[in-house]
């Protein structure tokens, strides 16, 4: 597992962040997104120009999975992903990462999808023609939850105590290694969010002795000395050792 000390790549990237939120600083607009009634994402069609900027807002809740996707055909028009309470700093970057992206939310709160054209495209006033497509999936984090003791850090720039790989398996396939990020709550209190190869998201939810899942799919858990072993609808298999739920 890594990790928390500060390195000098960790450093730049803090940096990159900084600077690309700055360079996209602009006439920001305020949007909110509303999703129709039974529905959990929304599509929406707009343009931009030279330096405006388009700040799209909704409320979510801790541990719910939110999704961006942002269709253009102009090459220097991203999104930026930015957490509760602040106007700069971004937990996401489309301009280094690419215009689609899928997180699990740290906090409460109102977060922001900002749009915006590089700063070479706004200065000679490109216009940028665009579909956003957000949603917001799962369960929020149980209300027992608690918090990790003030000494388990996070590792820096990403909501997880915890970051690395950990023995998985699909269906019949070989036995592989998954990445996952782990966020602690009280004492046995746990979420993992695994990530398989080829795209697929999987949250387990660890509340002492009893496990779960973000979207109540079929689950079996067994705990067999200092891990935990866990199917999931007869075809995702992960071994979870201890020491990711209760760190040390």
């Amino acid at each position: 597992m890594q990790g928390t000390g500060p390195t000098p790549r960790i450093v730049f990237m803090c940096f990159l962040v900084l600077w690309f939120t700055a360079a996209v600083a602009g006439d920001i607009s305020i949007q909110p997104v509303q999703f129709a009634k039974g529905q959990s994402s929304a599509t929406i069609k707009a343009k931009i120009k030279g330096n405006q900027t388009i700040d799209y807002t909704l409320r979510a809740k801790a541990g719910q999975m939110m999704s961006v996707h942002l269709k253009t055909a102009h090459g220097a028009n991203y999104f930026n992903v930015l957490p509760p309470g602040s106007n700069d700093t971004a937990i996401f970057i489309g301009s280094m990462n690419g215009n689609e992206w899928t997180g699990a939310l740290p906090t409460d709160g109102e977060y922001k999808i900002r749009v915006y054209l590089m700063r070479s495209a706004a200065r000679r006033n490109e216009v940028a023609n665009y579909t956003l497509t957000v949603g917001i999936t799962g369960p929020p984090r149980p209300s027992d939850f608690g918090k990790a003791p003030a000494s388990d850090a996070k590792v820096r720039g990403t909501p997880y105590h915890a970051t690395g790989p950990l023995p998985c398996s699909l269906g019949n396939d070989k036995p592989m290694q998954c990445e996952f990020g782990v966020i602690r709550g009280k004492t046995g209190n746990a979420e993992v969010h695994v990530t398989p190869p080829g795209g697929l998201k999987r949250i387990l939810i660890f509340m002492g002795d009893k496990v779960s899942t973000d979207a109540g799919q079929k689950i079996k858990a067994t705990k067999h000395q200092d891990a935990w072993t866990i199917e999931v609808n007869d075809y995702e298999h992960y071994t979870i050792p201890e020491a990711v739920i209760m760190g040390g």
